[in-house]
């Protein structure tokens, strides 16, 4: 193989591994739910898809790189629609934000007199 592709593929795969490593680093170092979630979908989602391209870069296979960038998609699609529907929920069943959090946008709608 190519010793570029070969360099190329490891730099994405390190990038990637960094920021699934600043993800689960903010599942244990956040303080509420809703800013765990947020790290786990966007740091995750990134390094999840940066790794998945450094796989579709790596492969010669076209069936390879096909469901590599296909799943690249989906991590793109599914990641922030369900981090979206379970901090609602999680609204929804009483768990509000910690006391860092500036503005919380949906008291206002849930109860607009307070």
């Amino acid at each position: 193989m190519n010793p570029f592709v070969e360099i190329i593929t490891g730099l994405m795969l390190i990038i990637g591994a960094s920021f699934a490593l600043v993800a689960s680093i903010g599942l244990i170092r956040l303080k509420d739910v809703y800013m765990r979630m947020h790290a786990a979908s966007k740091a995750g989602t990134l390094g999840s898809g940066v790794m998945l391209l450094a796989l579709a870069v790596h492969a010669s296979d076209l069936a390879v790189v096909t469901r590599a960038i296909a799943g690249v998609v989906f991590f793109l699609l599914t990641a922030p629609i369900s981090a979206h529907l379970l901090a609602k929920a999680a609204y929804a069943a009483g768990y509000r934000p910690c006391a860092d959090t500036k503005e919380d946008a949906l008291a206002k709608k849930v109860h607009p007199d307070g």
